[in-house]
Formats: structure tokens, C-alpha cells, sequence
């Protein structure tokens, strides 16, 4: 049955604002690409009419088609009614200014890992970077965007899983990166190459702790736990990537990890590694970079 808002409701601002209203009433959580219900509103909207991203705004006054008003109406409904992520009912997330394919055997992309890829990693990488690794890689957008920033690096890029090995297997395909990144099943060092060393090992693993995953909104609890659930403090697989990270990093290689709510329960438990946070100008935090000379000193061998 057709609704009756498709007969009041007729450009792209009126369904704009029409779905923000009805998002804050439904109290949505957001997180997952959006902030606010007025962005997700915005985002939806333009996926279900195929609009760009970055529509220039004489457009937002044009009237809609009645199969478009339909769709997005759909979409709404949809995304109240099964408070999943927008990006898992779309199947479209961006990251590092890259369209990925996204579902539920995956994490959304979200992590402000992008800036420092679309930087190259300055000043701590450059062209001489040669190789890469990816730990708890999900739908494999860390790795593809920096083989696109590092085009003649070898790219590893390893999960313990292997439904997100399978969405990271389509989004290398939808990038034409099949030579470029070398997908592995691996319980993070586990399964790698004997030999290989690294100028860049990145993840953004699983770090948040059983009790904060518990009381997450339903968004999150629709993501695979294994992408964000990591023992009682949230830091059993940061441990072991820092246990680890020396015995396949170059002498001048460095470690960047993301650990978000985590970072402080992670500088409590390791008071003697000098943590460098970095710094976003598009927002997020509890990103740490540290360098093999670093954990070297620190103890860490990785034998």
C-alpha cells in the first residue's frame, strides 16, 4: 500500500528532514559514518535516490519521482525498524575517500586510520615503503586504502575470519587489487610469511571491553562481536599485537594501533611504553603509534 506521504512529501529537503524527525524519535544511535540524525538522514536519502554524496544544493529543491519517494520511504522504515547500521542496509560505506561493499560478517569502516593513509603516514613513512601489514584487516579497507597510498608496497592483510576474508575478497576485486593485497587467514602473526618484515604494521583490532560491549546500543550489537569484543579490560588482542609487532617490523618500521575507549585501561598497563597519540583534524582519537626501536627498548623482542 502506498503511503500517503509520497503525495506531501516531495523533494529531496522534504524527505531529508521527514526521516532526521522521525530518527530522533526513534532515538537512534548513530556512529557508523554519520553523527547525527540529520546526517544519516542526508545519507540515506542520497543513496536511495543514487545521488552523489556531494550534491550541489540547488539539487535538495528537486522533486522526487513516486518510485523514489517510495524507496526512500522503505529505507527509512527499515532502518528504525531493524536498528541496524545504514551501511549494512545499503552495502555501501567510504573510507579514505573509497567506496567499499559492507555487511554483517564485517565491521562498518570507521576508523580515523583514513587520515593518516590519506597523508602517507607523515612523516614516519615515504616512498621507499615497500611492504605493510594489515592485522584484523574485516572488509579489508585499511589494506586497499593504502595500497592505493602505496601502490608499489606490498600489502598483507590478515583476520582471523574468514567471512570478513570473503568481504575483503570482494572489495579487493571491486578495487582491482588482486596482485596488490595479499589476503590471509591468520590468527594475527600466526599464519604469516616466515621472513617477512614490515615498515608498517596498522590494525584496528577488537578493543573494547566485555562489560562496555554489553551495554552497547543495538547498532553496535548487530556488528560481529569478534570485531569488537576483547576479553575482560578490552586489551587481550592489543597485547598480543604488541607482543609480537617487533619480530616482523623493520629496525626503522613503526606500529600504528587503534584502541579507542581502551587507551587509558592500555597506558595503566604498560606505564613504561611512550605512547605517541596521534592527532585528527576530522575528529577521533585513541590512535597510538610506536616505533620498533621503542618497543625494543620496552622489552619487547618478539621471540
Amino acid at each position: 500500500m502506498t503511503s500517503p506521504l509520497v503525495q506531501t512529501l516531495t523533494t529531496l529537503l522534504d524527505y531529508i528532514r521527514y526521516a532526521a524527525s522521525r530518527f530522533t524519535e526513534a532515538r537512534l544511535h548513530f556512529g557508523h559514518g554519520t553523527a547525527t540524525a540529520l546526517d544519516e538522514a542526508a545519507a540515506l536519502v542520497l543513496f536511495a535516490t543514487h545521488s552523489p554524496a556531494n550534491l550541489p544544493g540547488g539539487y535538495f529543491a528537486a522533486t522526487l519521482t513516486l518510485e523514489e519517494r517510495t524507496a526512500v520511504l522503505d529505507l527509512i522504515d527499515r532502518r528504525i525498524a531493524e536498528r541496524k547500521p545504514l551501511a549494512y542496509l545499503t552495502h555501501e560505506a567510504w573510507f579514505a575517500g573509497l567506496r567499499f561493499y559492507v555487511d554483517e560478517r564485517v565491521l562498518v569502516p570507521r576508523s580515523p586510520i583514513a587520515e593518516l593513509i590519506e597523508r602517507g603516514f607523515s612523516p614516519w613513512l615515504d616512498d621507499s615503503t615497500t611492504a605493510i601489514l594489515d592485522l584484523c584487516t574485516g572488509s579489508g579497507c585499511i589494506a586497499i586504502a593504502c595500497a592505493h597510498a602505496f601502490p608499489t608496497a606490498r600489502i598483507d592483510a590478515v583476520d582471523i575470519s574468514g567471512d570478513a576474508l570473503a568481504v575483503a575478497a570482494l572489495n579487493r576485486e571491486q578495487h582491482h587489487l588482486a596482485d596488490g593485497v595479499r589476503l590471509r587467514q591468520s590468527d594475527l602473526y600466526d599464519g604469516l610469511e616466515p621472513g617477512v618484515r614490515y615498515d608498517l604494521i596498522v590494525s584496528n583490532p577488537p578493543y573494547v571491553n566485555r562489560a562496555e560491549w554489553e551495554r552497547l546500543p543495538e547498532e553496535y550489537l548487530n556488528e560481529p562481536r569478534l570485531g569488537l569484543e576483547s576479553g575482560e579490560d578490552g586489551l587481550d588482542c592489543v597485547r598480543r599485537i604488541l607482543a609480537g609487532a617487533c619480530q616482523w617490523l623493520k629496525a626503522d618500521g613503526v606500529l600504528v594501533v587503534e584502541v579507542g575507549s581502551s587507551a587509558e585501561m592500555l597506558e595503566s598497563a604498560y606505564p613504561h611504553l611512550p605512547f605517541l597519540w596521534l592527532e585528527f583534524e576530522r575528529g577521533g582519537d585513541g590512535v597510538f603509534l610506536l616505533t620498533a626501536r621503542q618497543l625494543e627498548q620496552a622489552g619487547f623482542t618478539g621471540s
